[in-house]
């Protein structure tokens, strides 16, 4: 089954870092036409409305803007309900707010409830693909993963690892993580749309053994990703080397472990030394840039530009509940300021790269979504340049589609995104009810 969309389009076919090739590609009038949930064709409107069968139905979007649908590196489906506590940093936020929220999940009905709020969130940001916390709970997955397969969503998710410094009504044990991750992964890895994530919560809450577990999940299935946190906090850093003396750095209680790699994706990474950076280029792990969390809970400044220059995928990331905000667009205002801060620059581009291509290639999805190439899955949403009155006439000012995107970028938010497709289906129409 085919259908043609009409209108602005807009995607990346490389990061605007990279000189080698145009990064992007452009349609002020453009057609693009899905066949089966994927791209069949994109072209000039006027070029391929002419070749256009008639039985095909076509789908006007004026005054939008057509993108791939965003991609965020790093969130924590069970934090929905503490986003905007009150007055915390790091570790002191986790023992007020989120363990108490988490704990509420062992009960498989209310994981259900709000994994539908977590994931009508998503998509009214116009957010179509995740790296998703889970909590300690089996059935916080399950109930997770139901609710993706159900609306047919690309998802990656996992199960919390965490047999330490933690309530006790929170903590696995290490063998018990290990089963319970392992029959997740049996259930859910590679079915339809939906891939596994072995997801120790960061090293102060997971024991030696248990870090070791995790590594032992990784090499008996190659094509897992993995998701922890790395170097957020000096509190924690410190913690960190009082917890393991035998590691040369935080990162280093993870390489131990054998966690690094192609599919291993590390939030926050504000304070890496030399060692782990240039380690984490050789290991081609990942990096979740979470902008609106680093800053709400005072963590630090992400170093965008010594990521670029190790050449390490990075891709944004919103980091709910410690992130302020489910919106990719306003994710990027914060990018933005982040690196005004450091005395670094993010262009316009850069910014609506990371949070599509560039989070696509952070978690090595590249060859299924990102862009428009033809055969990739069909997420895209739709952003309506008059959603406010504010916006549309700062539009109307713009002579270009990089300022455009630039006004998008720091004004946008949730009422920006008109529409939200995944494979070719519409998830989220904003101007009806849900």
């Amino acid at each position: 089954m085919k259908q043609a969309h009409r209108g602005s389009i807009l995607h990346f076919l490389g990061d605007p870092d990279s000189a080698d090739k145009q990064c992007y590609e452009y349609f002020s009038d453009g057609l693009m036409i899905i066949e089966n949930g994927h791209i069949h064709s994109l072209c000039d409107a006027a070029q391929g409305i002419k070749n256009l069968e008639p039985d095909v139905p076509l789908i006007e979007h004026p005054n939008s803007l057509i993108m791939p649908g965003f991609v965020d590196c790093h969130i924590h489906f069970p934090q929905t309900e503490v986003i905007a506590a009150y007055g915390e940093q790091l570790l002191q936020w986790l023992n007020k707010y989120t363990f108490p929220a988490e704990g509420k999940f062992k009960d498989k009905t209310y994981a259900k409830t709000m994994a539908e709020q977590f994931l009508n969130e998503l998509l009214r940001a116009g957010t179509t693909t995740a790296l998703v916390f889970g909590t300690v709970h089996k059935q916080s997955v399950d109930a997770f993963f139901e609710a993706c397969e159900q609306r047919n969503l690309r998802m990656i998710a996992g199960k919390v690892m965490m047999d330490r410094n933690a309530p006790e009504y929170l903590t696995d044990d290490p063998e018990s993580s290990y089963a319970d991750s392992k029959d997740l992964i049996e259930k859910w890895h590679n079915r339809g749309r939906l891939n596994y994530a072995i997801t120790p919560r960061f090293a102060p809450t997971s024991s030696k053994e248990q870090l070791q577990k995790a590594g032992q999940l990784l090499s008996e299935y190659p094509d897992i990703y993995m998701q922890t946190h790395l170097s957020e906090n000096l509190d924690e850093i410190t913690w960190v080397k009082e917890l393991f003396p035998e590691s040369e750095s935080y990162l280093d209680a993870y390489d131990r472990a054998g966690l690094l790699g192609r599919r291993s994706v590390f939030a926050h990474c504000i304070h890496l030394d030399d060692k782990e950076w240039q380690r984490m280029a050789e290991s081609q792990s990942g990096i979740a840039f979470c902008p609106t969390s680093n800053l709400f809970l005072g963590s630090g400044l992400f170093n965008l530009n010594r990521a670029v220059k190790e050449k390490i995928n990075v891709g944004l990331a919103t980091d709910v509940g410690g992130g302020t905000s489910f919106s990719m667009l306003q994710t990027m205002n914060e990018a933005y300021k982040v690196l005004q801060m450091r005395g670094d620059t993010l262009s316009i581009l850069k910014m609506f790269y990371l949070a599509t291509l560039g989070g696509a290639e952070t978690l090595d999805l590249s060859d299924k979504i990102g862009n428009f190439e033809i055969g990739k899955e069909a997420d895209f949403i739709v952003l309506d340049k008059t959603c406010t009155p504010l916006i549309k006439m700062r539009l109307e000012k713009c002579s270009d589609i990089l300022e455009e995107l630039f006004v998008l970028g720091i004004l946008g938010d949730d009422r920006a995104v008109k529409q939200t497709w995944s494979a070719g289906q519409k998830v989220h129409d904003r101007d009806q009810i849900n």
